[in-house]
Formats: structure tokens, C-alpha cells, sequence
């Protein structure tokens, strides 16, 4: 499994104009870039549970990235802890959702756990567009959006100011529609940043659970679900969720058996 050796993968473009227009983007201070590469070089070495150290004082520091989700994933799947590598790929995923990597390393992930729950079938236009808006990052999309808007506002003042009837023309329709883009590009985001805000989903970390009918433990047993599987976490009440499989089978069971992604 290879890492990640970059904090984000924005081509260079977005790097200068994060860099100038919108420094919260910076990769951070150089401590944690020490530490994200200690990290990687562990790993290389074969020192996973020490990589894992590294990438997780990242997390407690307060910072986060796909980058560091992920090669913190795949250092738990070289230890066996195959429901932490499960988390923090899907981590990894809710902040870069088109990246082939991070959906290859779920699947393989995925492999390695128990239950082998089959989804039910979406309808098309809805899996169309749920693929659609998450081709990228949100991130992606932002900075594209910026980019996008402040070249789209160049044109329309280059329209404003030149004295050329062919320069007007072409500048304002070319600004108008770099505009639209990235006011499209907006929107995609948003619909992407709303997705994941109302799919709430965990991974189970207890070996073997069983789902109740109601949230107690004298409930009706519903199904089991072993330590690896994502579900959705449909409702909370006082220390139990509801979840529910991608079968659509759903019970109650403890909190504490799993952690939010």
C-alpha cells in the first residue's frame, strides 16, 4: 500500500492562489510537516504502530487532511486493525471522495471484515448524481471556484475598460460564462458538503454485536454485525443509535460499540 506524500493533491495553480488569496489552506506549521514526514519514514521502514503515533499526534494537533487519513488508514491495515483502517479510509474519503486510492484501499479494506452486506440498488438518476458531485474534493472545488470567479471578473473589467469591439465581445461572453462555472462549481460543493452532513455513518468496533428491536438491551434481536462494518446511524437515544445496513436491515444498538466516521 503507498502513501500519500502531499497534504492534498491541487495542482500547482491552486497551491499559488490558496498561498495568496487564502492562507487557512497552508500546509501548516513546520512541526507538523516533521512529523507528517517521521511518519511516512516509519512506515517505509516497517515501524507501522510508530507511524501511526506520528499521524495521530498530527490529528490531535488539530489538523486534518485526506493525506493524513489515509496513510494513518493503511498503517492500521499493516497492523491487522482492520476497523481503524476501515475509519479513517472513510475519513480520508469524506474529504476527497473521487480519489482512487482512498475507494480502492475501502474495498480492500472492506474485504477483510466479516459481514459482506450487498447494497440495495439506487435509482439511476439519483447514483448519477451522487457520483457526479463527488468527483472531487470540496476543497477541489472551492479553489476552482475561485479561480474560475476571479478570472471570470478579470474578463468582465478587461470588457469594461478596452477600447476593442472584438476584445468587449469576447471578454464579456467569456466572462459570463467563467462566472457560471464558478458559481456552478459553488453549488456542486455545497450539494457534496450537504451529502455527507446527512449521511451519518460509523464503523462497528466491537467484535460481535447484535441489533435490537428497540433501544435496550431486552430488546427483540434483529441481526449481528461484526467489528469493521460501516452502517448508517439512522437516530440517538440517550446511549443507543439506530443503524442501519445498506440491505436496509436496521436495529439499535450501543454507542459505544462503534465510532462516527
Amino acid at each position: 500500500m503507498k502513501l500519500k506524500i502531499k497534504y492534498n493533491r491541487l495542482k500547482g495553480g491552486l497551491y499559488l492562489l490558496l498561498f495568496l488569496a487564502l492562507p487557512v489552506f497552508s500546509y501548516g506549521s513546520d512541526a507538523t510537516t516533521a512529523l507528517f514526514q517521521k511518519g511516512n519514514q516509519q512506515y517505509a521502514k516497517g515501524q507501522y504502530q510508530q507511524a501511526v503515533q506520528s499521524y495521530q499526534q498530527i490529528l490531535n494537533d488539530g489538523y486534518q487532511s485526506a493525506t493524513i487519513y489515509f496513510n494513518l488508514g493503511n498503517a492500521y491495515y499493516k497492523i491487522d486493525d482492520i476497523p481503524s483502517a476501515v475509519l479513517y479510509f472513510e475519513k480520508a474519503h469524506k474529504l476527497n471522495p473521487g480519489d482512487e486510492d482512498i475507494n480502492f484501499n475501502i474495498k480492500l479494506a472492506n474485504s477483510k471484515t466479516t459481514d459482506k452486506v450487498i447494497q440495495l440498488p439506487e435509482f439511476f438518476v439519483t447514483a448519477w448524481w451522487h457520483s457526479f458531485i463527488l468527483c472531487f474534493s470540496a476543497n477541489t472545488l472551492a479553489a476552482l471556484s475561485v479561480l474560475l470567479l476571479l478570472a471570470g471578473f478579470g474578463l468582465l473589467t478587461l470588457y469594461i475598460f478596452s477600447n476593442s469591439v472584438g476584445i468587449k465581445k469576447s471578454s464579456f461572453y467569456g466572462g459570463i460564462i467563467l462566472l457560471c462555472l464558478g458559481f456552478i462549481s459553488i453549488f456542486i460543493a455545497n450539494r457534496q458538503v450537504n451529502y455527507f452532513n446527512n449521511h451519518h455513518q460509523a464503523i462497528v468496533f466491537s467484535s460481535t454485536v447484535t441489533a435490537k428491536s428497540t433501544p435496550d438491551a431486552t430488546g427483540k434481536p434483529m441481526f449481528v454485525v461484526h467489528e469493521g462494518t460501516k452502517v448508517n446511524v439512522m437516530e440517538t437515544n440517550a446511549n443507543w443509535i439506530e443503524i442501519e445496513l445498506p440491505n436496509g436491515s436496521a436495529g439499535w444498538i450501543a454507542s459505544a460499540d462503534v465510532k462516527e466516521i
